[in-house]
């Protein structure tokens, strides 16, 4: 198997230290970059934009107040407002933590550190990089248009329930399809709100393994467990001030739910380990795909905590039930391509147009968007005709010519309808597809993007 994500900067200036996170990471990224100091990386960051940075708080001799590092921490951000940083130190201190998450920062990791609790930190931030270029969108502010595009009656009603629940502190529990825009939505309600100058802390559920989930939400203290080698700030203390965005929620194991319902009860969270609770201020935005049925199941779900979550509730409409924004999508993301590559951006025949309305789009927006940027790097043509994004006219899926299984023994093909079949059976819920296939969520993402699909 090979590595999950692409690319990887470590700067630290501590040669022994960049060796030691290389060879461990090695296996998770196809490159591993390592710097002396932030001036080293610069060109490496700025050249071709990692999916996560690994950042050292201190540089100068002797420095232990991560002044430093959380200057450079500004300057990346500034940069690139979505890059994922992580920062590491040896001077572990609570104040540098929250410090460092509030200025951007996606985790903290001290020194010495525990190699699976690096690992698992550094793949669930490449994970959070991953996700946010799938939504195809920059961060939102008040000044500018919405990233959440659409006209539609449907979509209508999204931006109706966004501009009016947006400004309020209540929680809002967002309801989707994978690839709908699901985190597009929070980000645009933290924008619009009163919290948007604060932290938008985005806490992905479904790629944290379940067994760290307790420690990353709500942190714990040196001893609380066997790798607790100092104190380590939760999600939700990051969060003070700002907003929580908890994506797939419907991960959250049951018996942590009576935990984070009491925490948002009481505006309160207790460290694992500790004795005394940490006072919080946080607006808490959840999304989730799992079906509204399964959700409202007792066996599932706490429904006290769901409805703690959903004061506010936005159901996202999968992209064929509105057709009438499907060329709009594809004018947006064919421009953001055509600049992303320098290419003269191409229009659409009317076939294509036809094509591209009638099809179901089983992956949503996040399928459209791949099908454009296909089309974009792979087609020398002008105008784009319905074969340029693998559609012909009057179909409504992608034409995929496989041979009858026991005719074609080729691995790849057979691997990609598998991977088909099990995402169409179950609607694309992702989770459900790949714990038919045996497989975990990233390998998954990792046979989905190797096939196209």
């Amino acid at each position: 198997m090979g590595p999950e994500f692409d690319r990887c900067v470590i700067v630290d200036d501590d040669d022994d230290i960049l060796l030691a996170a290389r060879l461990l990471l090695r296996p998770l990224f196809r490159e591993v970059v390592t710097a002396r100091s932030p001036e080293e990386a610069l060109p490496e960051i700025e050249g071709r934009a990692p999916d996560v940075v690994l950042l050292d708080a201190n540089f100068a001799r002797g420095a232990t107040d991560a002044s430093e590092g959380l200057a450079w921490l500004d300057r990346l951000t500034a940069i690139d407002p979505e890059m994922v940083v992580v920062m590491i130190t040896a001077h572990a201190g609570v104040h540098v933590a929250v410090a460092a998450m509030k200025r951007g920062a996606t985790d903290f990791v001290p020194k010495p550190w525990s190699n699976d609790r690096l690992l698992a930190t550094v793949r669930t931030a490449a994970a959070l990089r991953r996700s946010r270029s799938a939504a195809g969108a920059p961060r939102p502010s008040p000044a500018t248009k919405s990233p959440l595009l659409g006209h539609s009656p449907a979509m209508a009603r999204v931006h109706s329930l966004i501009e009016r629940a947006a400004p309020t502190d209540a929680n809002v529990l967002v309801l989707g399809q994978n690839g709908t825009g699901k985190e597009v939505v929070a980000r645009e309600l933290h924008a619009r709100s009163l919290r948007a100058a604060k932290v938008l802390q985005t806490v992905d559920l479904g790629a944290i393994a379940t067994e760290l989930i307790d420690s990353e939400l709500f942190g714990h203290v040196k001893g609380a467990f066997t790798d607790a080698k100092t104190d380590r700030i939760g999600r939700i203390q990051a969060a003070d001030g700002g907003t929580l965005f908890l994506d797939e929620i419907g991960n959250l194991p049951l018996h942590l739910q009576p935990k984070l319902l009491t925490a948002l009860e009481q505006r309160q969270v207790t460290p694992v380990g500790a004795n005394k609770p940490v006072k919080v201020n946080i607006r808490v935005i959840a999304a989730t795909n799992m079906p509204r049925e399964r959700l409202m199941d007792e066996r599932v779900f706490r429904q006290d905590l769901l409805y703690r979550l959903n004061t506010v509730e936005i159901a996202l409409p999968p992209l064929a039930e509105r057709p009438e924004d499907v060329i709009e999508l594809t004018e947006h993301f064919l421009s953001h391509y055509a600049t992303r590559y320098d290419r003269l951006c191409p229009a659409l025949s009317d076939a294509a147009r036809a094509a591209l309305i009638a099809h179901d789009w089983p992956g949503n927006v996040r399928a459209l968007r791949h099908a454009v940027e296909r089309a974009t790097i792979l087609s020398a043509r002008h105008v784009l005709e319905p074969e340029d994004f693998g559609l012909e006219p009057g179909m409504r899926r992608p034409v995929i010519h496989h041979p009858r299984p026991a005719e074609d023994l080729n691995l790849d093909r057979v691997e990609r309808r598998l991977v088909e079949e099990a995402l169409r059976k179950h609607g694309y819920n992702i989770t459900l597809a790949a714990g038919e296939l045996g497989l975990s969520r990233a390998a998954l993402y990792r046979r989905m993007e190797k096939h196209g699909l």
